[in-house]
């Protein structure tokens, strides 16, 4: 099966054919999404999408660029909305210095609060990171030692020295349609030295689609593209990908029950 781990489908883009898209995911064999909550005043829209399909869960949490929204945003905030059936990360959260749009200090307010939720709860922290590499790894490492916690680096495109410390406390790494692009032979590169065993798949829809979808709104159907990607990267046969990021994914996700095949 196919398993898109990082999809917005309560966007606005999806609003007059949302049904439409879930139907042509089935239809493309993926059998799981993950719907990624962008800022816990739109979770009740995010939670609904996983309450209305069988096939999709949810997470809780404040993306990088909406954290001045609620700066003051708390532990046990974030752990009520968590005990609701279907949710099954904390995120998407982390640092972005590229626009800006919160203030570095808020952002790293925000960030450090949702780890300690993801410590707390025991689920999967799903991480933003964007040109904040030193300011990451110091949060990741100092967080690090005051209690582990699961956490993934989603859509991954930073430095590999990120990667490789990363990798050494334990992250879980998503690749997406950016690993098809041309001008991304950096990420490749990256992607080809990512733990074997902690490698999950993504679109990140509706953004970032794959070639040779690029340029067009992005939807579930298309993660497609980024296995045959994946495997052609790491040398792996279809069989193998799907293989090993299914396990990555339930290692990661551990509230979602595997399918019955």
């Amino acid at each position: 099966m196919y398993i898109d781990s990082h999809v917005n489908l309560h966007a606005a883009q999806y609003e007059e054919d949302r049904d439409e898209v879930i139907g042509r995911a089935r239809a493309a064999g993926v059998r799981l999404m993950v719907n990624i909550c962008d800022r816990v005043s739109n979770f009740n829209a995010c939670y609904a999408v996983a309450e209305a399909y069988d096939d999709i869960w949810a997470t809780v949490g404040t993306h990088p660029h909406e954290a001045k929204e609620d700066p003051g945003i708390t532990v046990d905030g974030l752990l009520s909305l968590a005990k609701r059936p279907k949710v099954v990360g904390i995120g998407e959260c982390g640092l972005d210095f590229h626009y800006d749009y919160s203030p570095r200090d808020i952002q790293a307010k925000v960030f450090r609060t949702h780890i300690q939720a993801a410590r707390e709860s025991g689920l999967a922290l799903v991480v933003h990171t964007r040109e904040a590499d030193a300011e990451m790894w110091d949060i990741l490492h100092s967080e690090h030692r005051n209690g582990e916690f699961k956490f993934l680096l989603h859509c991954y495109t930073s430095g590999p020295d990120l990667a490789r410390r990363a990798a050494d406390i334990g992250a879980w790494f998503s690749v997406s349609g950016i690993a098809t692009f041309k001008a991304a032979q950096d990420v490749r590169d990256i992607i080809k030295n990512m733990p074997k065993d902690r490698i999950i798949v993504e679109t990140d829809c509706p953004y970032l689609a794959p070639v040779p979808w690029r340029g067009r709104r992005n939807e579930p159907a298309c993660v497609t593209h980024v296995y045959d990607k994946l495997a052609d990267i790491r040398g792996w046969s279809l069989d193998e990908t799907k293989a090993l990021t299914d396990a990555a994914f339930f290692e990661l996700f551990d509230r979602i029950p595997k399918p019955i095949t």
